[in-house]
């Protein structure tokens, strides 16, 4: 494997974790806010995260690559609503997809087909990410500051379960 695109897929993984950590500091937050729906959503997004990131692990690989790990930051603690926090989750999974189409062309431009085929399953993984996200804050926005809308979304976002949501 190119080392260039080596250390751009052990980057990846950093990255798949940090976002595992970033929705896992806001499931904790709901939580603490007692929004079990939405702790229960974002803990299950923090799982589809791990898994993103032992998918790139499996492929380095099988490709004979070493996965390399560096420290992950410190995630924000808190948000001030369901609202701020879906919206920093969508702004990240948008951050996530421009990562992904910056690994593809590093793919394209070192020649690595096997690699650009690869991706693309998080190509198309990532208009989930942020269509499910952006669902949510649409969602949240269109209550506005309606106490029994929040609960109402806090008790669907906890019925996301097998088969609802992205892999």
């Amino acid at each position: 494997m190119n080392d260039k695109m080596l250390k751009a897929l052990n980057d990846q993984i950093r990255e798949e974790l940090s976002s595992a950590y970033l929705y896992l500091a806001m499931a904790a937050d709901f939580e603490d806010k007692n929004l079990p729906g939405a702790a229960a959503w974002m803990s299950q997004q923090a799982q589809e995260e791990v898994a993103h990131a032992m998918k790139i692990y499996g492929y380095i690989n099988d490709k004979g690559g070493k996965a390399v790990f560096d420290a992950l930051p410190k995630p924000q603690e808190s948000w001030n609503s369901m609202l701020d926090a879906f919206k920093a989750a969508y702004k990240h999974e948008q951050y996530i997809t421009d990562c992904i189409n910056k690994l593809v062309k590093q793919a394209r431009e070192v020649d690595d087909t096997s690699t650009e085929i690869f991706l693309q399953w998080f190509v198309t993984e990532q208009v989930e990410e942020e269509k499910s996200t952006d669902e949510v804050v649409q969602k949240l926005q269109m209550i506005g500051d309606s106490k029994n809308g929040l609960f109402m979304i806090d008790r669907e976002l906890g019925g996301r379960g097998a088969g609802s949501g992205s892999e």
